[in-house]
């Protein structure tokens, strides 16, 4: 297995982890852009979003609420938060594995890049 987040996934490498369950893992960044970085992985590899199917809809569905759940738990839900995809190389999505930053902690800029 050579995709990184698959073997975080499967417990593989270490990360902290801050939430998983039999879909997704969620684990802070090691190179953090907000205060709170969390990044939301599904266990399956989907290389991105473009890459998803209608056959992943609950899939995309369930980490979007798990982010959310995440952010009530970081104390972010009250002064907001920022979940994000990158989709290819243009954007800036350097693992071919889909993830969800979670960004929060301090005020966010718009547009953002």
């Amino acid at each position: 297995m050579s995709c990184i987040f698959c073997q975080i996934a499967a417990g593989e490498i270490d990360s902290d982890i801050v939430y998983q369950d039999h879909q997704v893992v969620a684990f802070r960044d090691l190179n953090p852009q907000a205060p709170v970085h969390i990044l939301i992985i599904p266990r399956e590899h989907i290389s991105n979003l473009d890459q998803a199917s209608a056959e992943n809809a609950d899939l995309l569905g369930h980490c979007a609420l798990v982010a959310a759940e995440i952010a009530r738990a970081e104390g972010l839900a009250e002064s907001g938060y920022r979940l994000v995809t990158n989709v290819g190389p243009d954007a800036g999505q350097s693992v071919d594995h889909m993830h969800f930053h979670l960004l929060g902690g301090r005020r966010m800029q718009w547009p953002p890049g």
